[in-house]
Order: C-alpha cells, then sequence, then structure tokens
C-alpha cells in the first residue's frame, strides 16, 4: 500500500469508466498514476493491445487525480472537471502492448482558479511512449451540475 486512495475515490467516474490502477505519487506539483495493459482492458482490441491515443484519457485521469487529491486533502467532495483541449500529443508507438504496465504523470504548468494546463507524459519500462499538453476546467463548486 502506498498511502494514497484508490483512483475510484478520487474521480467523480462509475467504476467501469475508471481506466487507472493506481496512484503513485501527488502533491503540489502534480500527479502520477499507473495502469496495466490487461487481455480485458476497456478499449483494447485483441492481440494488439490499446490504441495509443487512449492515451490521453489516461493522461485526463490523471489529472483528475491531481484534483481529487487536492479536494480530498482541503476536506472537499471530489467533483467533476472537464478536458477542454490537447496540444501537442504525440506517441512513438500505436499501441500499448498487453502486459506492460504504463506510468502516467501529470504536472502543473500553468493554474488558475477553475483551469490548468498539465504536462503529461506515459512511459513504459522507462522510456516515454507518450505525451502532451492538457488543458482541464472544474467549474466553481456553485456552478458545477
Amino acid at each position: 500500500m502506498n498511502g494514497f486512495p484508490p483512483p475510484e475515490a478520487l474521480l467523480p467516474h462509475g467504476p467501469a469508466a475508471v481506466l487507472l490502477d493506481a496512484v503513485t505519487s501527488g502533491d503540489a506539483s502534480g500527479a502520477a498514476a499507473t495502469v496495466r495493459i490487461r487481455a480485458d482492458s476497456p478499449y483494447g482490441v485483441a492481440g494488439r493491445g490499446v490504441p495509443a491515443h487512449v492515451g490521453l484519457e489516461y493522461m485526463a485521469q490523471t489529472c483528475g487525480l491531481f484534483a481529487g487529491l487536492e479536494a480530498r486533502a482541503a476536506g472537499r467532495a471530489v467533483r467533476v472537471g472537464y478536458l477542454l483541449g490537447t496540444r501537442n500529443f504525440s506517441a512513438s508507438r500505436a499501441w500499448f502492448r498487453p502486459g506492460e504496465t504504463l506510468a502516467v504523470s501529470a504536472r502543473v504548468v500553468l493554474r488558475e482558479p477553475e483551469m490548468a494546463a498539465f504536462a503529461c507524459t506515459i512511459s513504459a519500462a522507462g522510456e516515454t511512449v507518450a505525451e502532451a499538453q492538457l488543458t482541464v476546467f472544474q467549474p466553481a463548486p456553485e456552478a458545477a451540475p
């Protein structure tokens, strides 16, 4: 046990929509998580794995972990957030392979009261295999649906 709550406790998603397996770090500068590519992974294709573009959702959920950890630390409820945009997404391969464990990180690069930008990476066996900058929005509690 690493001392962090499970992703499903930090994301306002239904259980089937949580794609990350574990939180590995989280502080004021960002968050990190892992996801293992299994034969039954959501969005998986038999014999190929998970398409690399699904990594955008892994990154977005890692940004959500950051917000969830921050909310819990302040004694607030976990709230919904929205992915507004992606810049400079690149992946060095088309698929995340069955059996590999991915390390996903989201580091804060810009912070406003309701918006933030994160530099995100996905690594496999210590090698960066995807990266992007994500812009996210989390409405103030009184404005949230």
